[in-house]
């Protein structure tokens, strides 16, 4: 009985769903006809008041119907389809007829924004269920020899004879054997399993036991995999102020919210690389009317793509000097940073020169080495010009020529987030080969530079000579997002000074690449 009536009312159900109307168009139809019954009364009232006053007499949510139904046939005649209410009370057709249509597109709008946060929230969220936690890789060199590299599988747990107790320093993987057998081969990281009345002989090699990871230095090569953990680790534990260098989104987003509940979170990212619209502006000529300042934002934003070669040791500086000036006029003269892009293209480069000698402001000199860098050795200038445009070349994007013009509170959160023991992160695309394409690595270099020599000042202004509690600075492949200049001084002396540096590499040549001239303690 039971089954035969699980097929009839499964028959049922099917019979009635053929031919049927679905209930999703039904309930839709009756959706739109009620938004556009809505629409239409809430138009006629607000142009009755807008231009009479006071909302019109009779011109209810019940009577809207009938309404509707008139002004499909006769859209012009407002007073036709309104006819218990006075045609003095009512305004023109155009009024009306434009809040209705200004209403649809808001409410259109608005229905396209939810639409795509819902969907791209369930995409992230069905992403990170699906997504497969990796296990811990071991090399060959650290199994045992008869051990199978698959790590799914439980450690095997030893057979042992009545009455004999655990031996608790044995490994995990421990192999079973019966009475009476003898291994075959006597190195193996195993113990035997022993019957009743046998007596324990000496092992003629001791057991292998599972090898502790050694103490690394501040620097970590591996892959992507090995070091976002690495770096997620080092966020979460510090106890103040952080700077992030990374190129992971997922870096930022699995550690924001722990590091908010200890202070302000910020996010540098003009590629538009994480999912969030609460992004920081800083323009990297702020703080320039100090000479030396702008000198090193100038080799900061030229570290990418400055050449290596001795021999181009002279085009180098007279790139570097060309960039310094014109931070130094941008920001004696408080022109916005698109001055310095136009002037790094050779554009309007007299400009820059005269606010340098009328100025008084500017630093003495500094109009005299610009004119001498543009007027002498023409060849070395005209590529040291390029050089300079290279590294600007990604401010001819809309969004990142918007990431360089900052907002009033953004200099100074940036300015304060060291003293609050906040987060920036500086997040950007990892290019490995910047010197054609630089992108908006030269700009990523510049603030994580800016930064770190704001907190070599804080250090220095303090009583014990060092921040406390220290900075952290999780540098995750920071060879291709953006190369500090004084990585090396920081892997060196960074620690004395309070500011804790662990630097995360893809692998030994790509950290002899970007700082040839330095030892780095890679691990």
């Amino acid at each position: 009985m039971e089954r035969g009536y699980h097929r009839d009312d499964r028959g049922y159900r099917e019979g009635r769903g053929r031919g049927g109307v679905p209930d999703g168009l039904l309930v839709g139809v009756l959706a739109f006809l009620l938004g556009m019954t809505i629409l239409a009364w809430t138009a006629t009232g607000l142009a009755g008041l807008f231009t009479k006053g006071a909302w019109p007499t009779a011109v209810t949510f019940a009577n809207t119907p009938l309404a509707m139904r008139s002004l499909i046939a006769r859209p012009h005649d407002i007073p036709g389809a309104w006819p218990a209410t006075p045609a003095t009370e009512l305004s023109g057709y155009g009024l009306f007829w434009g809040l209705f249509i200004g209403q649809l597109m808001i409410l259109v709008v608005l229905a396209v924004f939810v639409a795509g946060t819902v969907a791209r929230w369930r995409a992230v969220r069905k992403k990170r269920r699906t997504q497969p936690i990796q296990a811990p890789h071991l090399d060959e060199s650290q199994r045992g020899p008869g051990q199978s590299p698959d790590l799914s599988a439980p450690p095997a747990i030893e057979a042992r004879g009545p009455g004999q107790s655990p031996d608790l320093s044995a490994p995990p993987a421990i192999e079973a054997r019966g009475p009476g057998q003898s291994p075959d081969l006597p190195a193996l990281p195993a113990i035997e399993a022993r019957g009743p009345g046998q007596s324990p002989e000496t092992p003629t090699t001791p057991p292998a036991t599972t090898p502790v990871p050694a103490q690394r230095g501040p620097v970590h090569l591996g892959p992507p995999a090995a070091r976002h953990p690495l770096a997620m680790e080092a966020i979460q534990d510090a106890e103040g102020p952080v700077l992030v260098i990374t190129s992971s989104a997922d870096v930022w987003s699995e550690t924001k919210d722990a590091r908010a509940k200890l202070g302000p979170v910020l996010l540098y990212d003009p590629t538009h690389r994480c999912d969030t619209p609460a992004r920081m502006h800083w323009n990297p000529a702020a703080g320039c009317t100090d000479k030396e300042t702008a000198a090193a934002r100038a080799t900061a934003l030229l570290a990418p793509i400055r050449p290596t070669a001795k021999l181009d040791s002279a085009l180098a500086e007279a790139a570097t000097t060309l960039l310094r000036s014109y931070l130094h006029a941008a920001a004696v003269d408080g022109k916005p940073f698109r001055h310095v892009h136009r002037w790094a293209q050779g554009t309007q480069v007299q400009d820059a020169v005269r606010i340098l000698r009328t100025n008084p402001k500017a630093a003495a000199g500094t109009a005299g080495e610009l004119e001498a860098a543009l007027t002498s050795h023409p060849e070395r200038r005209d590529m040291a010009q390029e050089l300079t445009a290279r590294a600007l070349s990604s401010l001819f994007s809309v969004h990142i020529r918007e990431a360089c013009t900052p907002n009033r509170t953004d200099a100074l959160t940036l300015d304060s987030f060291v003293n609050e023991g906040g987060t920036l992160y500086v997040v950007g695309e990892p290019i490995e080969d910047p010197k054609g394409q630089p992108g908006a690595m030269p700009l990523l270099t510049a603030l994580a530079s800016s930064v770190v020599e704001h907190g070599r000042r804080v250090a220095a202004r303090s009583p014990a000579g060092r921040l406390d509690p220290p900075m952290t600075l999780v540098l995750d492949d920071v060879a291709a997002v953006a190369p500090l200049p004084q990585l090396p001084e920081l892997l060196a002396t960074g620690a004395d000074q309070g500011l804790v540096t662990l630097a995360l590499l893809r692998s030994r040549e790509q950290g002899r690449t970007r700082w040839p001239d330095a030892e780095l303690p890679l691990g």
